[in-house]
């Protein structure tokens, strides 16, 4: 059975939910049907009224950098409304949501904590609880799969837009079940409704979906970037580059002062299973090092199933650490608050305690997993397949 999203399914079978409703929409270009309509388009052929539109982090077109604001404006195609949940305020507002009866949620996550994604779901669920409207999911795929979790909790002292509520950095969940999550474990109480998808099941990758992947932002050209993505992201909290402005965003990894070849030759006696890393030179035509070269490595997963990319992102930074301490930084503050950006990243300063201390990472991954047992008895309370 081929995969449907919950787009899908609702233009095949659900249509009920909108009838006679004043509908918002937030979306960028990942909202397409299996066929690679998009949603404005599809629900307005249904008869759908839409009266405005919402948009996250990187904005409607999905073409705004990271941590950039994002204006409110008039879409050209639709002529309508666009109101920005990531400019001067990130969460709907009444005059935003004034006149609707629903909002509907169509995003494409990528399966991690710290993808904005998953702040703007709970903060647009407590607004709609606020306001009276119910918010309706249409569910996507989990493109890491919804089987493994792995990371340390958010803890609430560490709470940011980019680390929202109890969750590990890979938490296992469809964007349908996190709403789910949310809205009861955060004692939200919207009123909510959840297409399902159709044709998923909890093991599948993206690949093995069929569907197609528009990029949910600059920074993830591809599917397969989600893969390291949850470790590689965790490059972000220090002054290494994570490859923003190369063709291999959150692939690679690098800085003027490190030498890729002792750097690969390092990583790969780890022997992590499921991850071989190459040395490589790159020359960032944006973000960080912008314009110099940097020796660095690419990471090639060999078996994604084996693979565990937060330890694997937590063992480079530490060899990146151990080879040039004279030059690494950790950042001392982040763009979403005053603490350490690898705090708010892992949701912990244990983490970046460990690696300044040269702790055992394997033994640091135990401090995790009583958290990690817990949370996956409340998550099986929210799981749809």
């Amino acid at each position: 059975m081929p995969t449907l999203t919950g787009l899908d399914v609702l233009l095949n079978e659900q249509r009920r939910f909108l009838k006679n409703q004043r509908v918002g929409l937030i979306t960028n270009p990942t909202g397409i049907t299996r066929a690679g309509q998009s949603n404005t388009e599809a629900l307005r052929e249904i008869g759908v009224n839409l009266v405005a539109l919402f948009s996250p982090e990187h904005g409607l077109d999905a073409a705004v950098a990271d941590a950039q604001p994002v204006p409110s404006r008039r879409d050209a195609r639709t002529g309508l409304p666009v109101h920005s949940l990531y400019g001067d305020t990130r969460r709907p507002t009444a005059e935003m949501l004034g006149g609707m009866d629903t909002l509907l949620f169509d995003l494409q996550d990528v399966g991690a904590r710290f993808y904005t994604f998953t702040t703007t779901l709970a903060l647009a669920l407590a607004a709609c609880a606020e306001n009276r409207l119910r918010l309706i999911v249409l569910d996507r795929p989990n493109p890491i799969g919804g089987s493994l979790i792995e990371g340390p909790m958010l803890s609430s002292a560490l709470q940011s837009f980019i680390g929202h509520g109890p969750l590990p950095i890979r938490y296992g969940m469809t964007i349908g079940e996190l709403a789910q999550f949310y809205n009861r474990e955060l004692n939200i109480g919207a009123e909510l409704a959840v297409v399902t998808l159709q044709g998923w099941a909890r093991g599948m990758w993206f690949d093995e979906t069929g569907l197609l992947w528009p990029p949910p932002s600059p920074g993830i050209p591809h599917w397969t970037t989600t893969i390291a993505y949850p470790g590689m992201c965790l490059i972000e909290g220090t002054n290494v580059s994570e490859g923003r402005g190369t063709p291999l965003p959150f692939e690679t990894a690098g800085a003027p002062w490190l030498d890729g070849y002792a750097l690969a030759e390092a990583l790969n006696a780890q022997r992590d299973d499921g991850v071989h890393w190459l040395p490589m030179t790159f020359v960032p035509d944006g973000g960080r090092h912008a314009g110099q070269v940097c020796g660095g490595v690419q990471i090639h997963v060999t078996d994604r199933e084996a693979f565990r990319p937060v330890m694997v992102g937590l063992r480079l930074i530490a060899a990146c650490r151990a080879q040039n301490p004279a030059h690494f930084e950790f950042l001392s503050t982040s763009w979403e608050g005053p603490a350490p950006h690898l705090d708010l990243l892992t949701g912990t300063p244990r983490a970046r305690e460990a690696i300044e201390n040269e702790e055992s990472l394997v033994l640091l991954a135990k401090e995790w997993e009583s958290e990690l047992a817990r949370f996956q008895e409340t998550r099986n309370k929210y799981l749809l397949y």
